[in-house]
C-alpha cells in the first residue's frame, strides 16, 4: 500500500547516502549552465545546500534526486542541427526533491538530439523551507523563460518558440506557468525581467493540478507542499482555476493506472482550457503508471509521446 506521502513522489526512500557530484547521463551532449538570477528574490533558508542522492540501480543509468537547490540553474542542451525551436524540462518530486537525471538531463538531451534546444530547470523547492512557498518555484519558472528569452540571439533560437515540459509537480508548476505566467512573484531584476514569461506551449505530463484534493491527503501536521495553505491559497496555486484566456496551447499526457496522480488532474486542467478556447491536445494510456519520463515506457504506447508532441508543436508553430 501507498503511503501518503509518496504522493507525487514525495517519499525520497533512501538512506543517509552521501551528496553525489554533478554527472551527466552517458549519452547526453556537452552542455553548459547558466545562473538564473544575479540576486535570489528571497533569503536562503539557513543551513541549505545542495544535495543529490543516487537512486541509480545501474551505473550506466544515472538516477539522482536533487534537494536544496539555493542558486537555481538552467543546463543549456545546444540543438543539434538546431531549428530555432526550445523546451525548458521542469523535473518533478513532489516539491521535495527533482528527478534530476529522468526527469530534467534525459527530457532536454532528447530534444536537442531532435533540433530543439534543451533546458533542464533546477528550481527552489517549497519543502526546503522559501518563504514564498509555492510562489517560490513559480517564481524560478517564470525568470527561466524569460532568460532564455532574453538570451535567444545567443542560443540560436527563436524567442517565440519556448515551449515548457514538466512532470508530476513539475507538471503543476509548467501548468501554472502557463496560467499565471503574468502574475508578479518577484521584483524586476534586470532586462531579462522586462520579457513575457508566457511559454509558447505547455507540457504538462502526468500533473498534479487539484491542490485541494492533494491537500486533504496529506497526513495531519504535514503540509503538502512546505507550509499550511487556506482556500484562496490553493485556489491561486490550482492551474485548472487559473487558466487565463490568452494561455498557451498545451499537450497533456496521463496514464490511467498512475497510482500516485489520477488522470482525473489531467481532465480537470482540460476542461477548463477547453472552456477558454485554448487549444488541446490529451492522451491518456491505459498503462504507464507514474513518473516514467521517456525511460519507462518501453513496450508500451506512451513510449511515443515525445514524438507525439514533436507532431502536436507543428500543428502550433512551436516546430518548423
Amino acid at each position: 500500500m501507498l503511503d501518503r506521502r509518496d504522493l507525487l513522489g514525495l517519499g525520497v526512500a533512501v538512506g543517509a547516502m552521501a551528496a553525489m557530484p554533478l554527472r551527466a547521463s552517458p549519452a547526453a551532449p556537452e552542455r553548459r549552465r547558466i545562473l538564473l538570477w544575479p540576486h535570489l528574490p528571497e533569503p536562503a533558508p539557513a543551513g541549505l545546500s545542495e544535495t543529490f542522492i543516487d537512486r541509480s540501480q545501474s551505473p550506466a543509468v544515472p538516477d539522482r534526486a536533487l534537494s536544496g537547490v539555493t542558486t537555481p540553474w538552467l543546463d543549456f542542451f545546444p540543438a543539434r542541427g538546431g531549428n530555432g525551436a526550445a523546451i525548458v524540462a521542469i523535473p518533478g518530486g513532489g516539491y521535495h526533491h527533482m528527478a534530476w537525471d529522468k526527469e530534467a538531463l534525459d527530457i532536454a538531451a532528447w530534444f536537442a538530439a531532435r533540433g530543439v534546444a534543451g533546458f533542464a530547470l533546477a528550481y527552489r523547492l517549497p519543502h526546503d523551507g522559501w518563504g514564498g512557498g509555492l510562489d517560490t518555484p513559480l517564481a524560478d519558472a517564470q525568470r527561466a523563460v524569460r532568460l532564455v528569452r532574453s538570451q535567444a540571439a545567443q542560443l540560436g533560437i527563436d524567442p517565440q518558440r519556448i515551449a515548457v515540459v514538466g512532470f508530476s509537480a513539475g507538471g503543476h508548476l509548467t501548468a501554472n506557468l502557463a496560467a499565471q505566467f503574468a502574475r508578479k512573484t518577484y521584483a524586476q531584476q534586470d532586462e531579462a525581467d522586462s520579457l513575457s514569461a508566457r511559454p509558447d506551449l505547455a507540457a504538462p505530463i502526468y500533473p498534479a493540478t487539484l491542490i485541494k484534493e492533494l491537500a486533504a491527503l496529506a497526513p495531519a501536521g504535514e503540509p503538502l507542499f512546505g507550509r499550511p495553505m487556506d482556500e484562496a491559497e490553493m485556489a491561486r496555486q490550482s492551474p485548472h482555476l487559473q487558466v487565463p484566456g490568452d494561455a498557451p496551447p498545451h499537450f497533456l499526457v496521463h496514464a490511467e493506472d498512475d497510482p500516485l496522480v489520477g488522470p482525473e488532474h489531467s481532465l480537470a486542467l482540460r476542461a477548463a482550457l477547453k472552456a477558454r478556447k485554448i487549444a488541446v491536445e490529451t492522451h491518456l494510456f491505459a498503462r504507464g503508471g507514474h513518473g516514467f519520463g521517456i525511460r519507462n515506457t518501453a513496450g508500451l504506447p506512451v513510449a511515443d509521446w515525445p514524438d507525439r508532441l514533436m507532431a502536436f508543436g507543428r500543428t502550433t508553430g512551436w516546430i518548423r
